[in-house]
């Protein structure tokens, strides 16, 4: 059967995003299941470590508790032969035609309105790429004007800043406004207190599933070997704190206090239907950053407020990343 018209025996809503084509994984609890890693499908999570007890996953070399944890870093370190094995099998079982699972359905498939979502990685490092040209422009003239929107290295580099992870949380977290500095262009001298320009940022982070010695470079080439998946995110933003702290050396205490990530994991198997040319950069970028396949990250997708492509995103930030040779942790990164 072709991909474009696979179905599921599991009813899924017309509108919904999760159909047998997607398969996010994420982290759920409920009432009666503590943490456990999930697969969602329509209206419902596919319970993984009900799935594995019952031998459905016996074929794949994986201990079967690797889906209890709290987090899906233990599962994302068995590597890509096994991801892409878990998702054939779970495909295949939810395949409409295939009978083996249903009779436990009861077991397996949990409601979602009955769940609990809980952040799926425990971040280990986290970079944010200034990698789309309308946001760097935006944001250039909020803090420079329109003549000086774009730095001459923008063309030429990934711009990017070194954040934290310790707060990342799951979408739908509570976030308390920042205090910082405040100092409007008119003013004569700064003050403390809460932000007043409180932004958000629609943005999309790929997970880093695979591990780098330092000193070791990742080509353009090998670049996919090492992405687990995306995510969205919403990097918070207190302008008005971020304007007077940013020069010299970047977004710090603006920044800090909080992003959000969506509890579900987009494999890139999933996105394999939407690839679709980058746009041209001009100048050239330097070879070592040149593509010579289309990339993953190149997909249009949709948003309620309008319609966003991550075909803009300008330059290979992973590359440019590890590019001196540092290494990238065997904790799942976010980029």
């Amino acid at each position: 059967m072709s991909p474009t018209t696979l179905q599921s025996w599991v009813q899924v809503p017309a509108d919904s995003d999760f159909t047998i084509h997607n398969l996010p994984y994420g982290i759920f609890r409920s009432s009666d299941r503590s943490p456990r890693a999930g697969i969602a499908i329509g209206d419902y999570v596919v319970d993984l470590v009900m799935l594995a007890q019952r031998g459905f996953l016996n074929a794949i070399p994986l201990h079967t508790d690797v889906f209890s944890r709290e987090y899906l870093n233990d599962f994302i370190a068995l590597g890509k032969p096994v991801w892409q094995a878990v998702r054939r099998r779970i495909t295949e079982l939810l395949t409409q035609g295939n009978t083996e699972l249903q009779a436990f359905a009861d077991e397996v498939l949990v409601p979602a309105r009955y769940v609990q979502m809980q952040i799926p990685v425990k971040v280990g490092d986290y970079t944010d790429f200034y990698s789309s040209e309308e946001h760097a422009s935006n944001v250039g003239k909020m803090f420079r004007g329109p003549e000086n929107a774009l730095l001459p290295n923008w063309k030429h580099l990934p711009v990017a800043y070194h954040g934290r992870s310790s707060s990342i949380v799951v979408s739908g977290t509570d976030i308390i406004r920042p205090k910082g500095q405040l100092k409007p262009p008119d003013a004569p001298a700064p003050t403390f207190g809460p932000s007043r320009r409180m932004d958000f940022e629609l943005e999309v982070a790929f997970v880093i599933g695979k591990p780098t010695q330092l000193g070791e470079i990742i080509s353009t080439e090998a670049a996919e070997d090492h992405f687990f998946g995306f995510v969205l995110f919403n990097d918070w933003s207190a302008r008005d704190i971020q304007q007077w702290e940013y020069q010299p050396l970047g977004p710090f205490l603006g920044k800090n206090f909080a992003s959000s990530v969506s509890p579900w994991l987009v494999p890139l198997e999933a996105l394999e239907p939407f690839r679709v040319p980058g746009r041209a950069q001009y100048p050239e970028v330097l070879p070592y950053l040149k593509y010579k396949v289309i990339l993953f990250s190149t997909f249009n997708w949709k948003w309620p407020c309008s319609r966003k492509t991550l075909r803009n995103r300008y330059s290979a930030g992973l590359i440019s990343d590890t590019s001196t040779g540092t290494s990238v942790s065997n904790w799942p990164t976010i980029r």
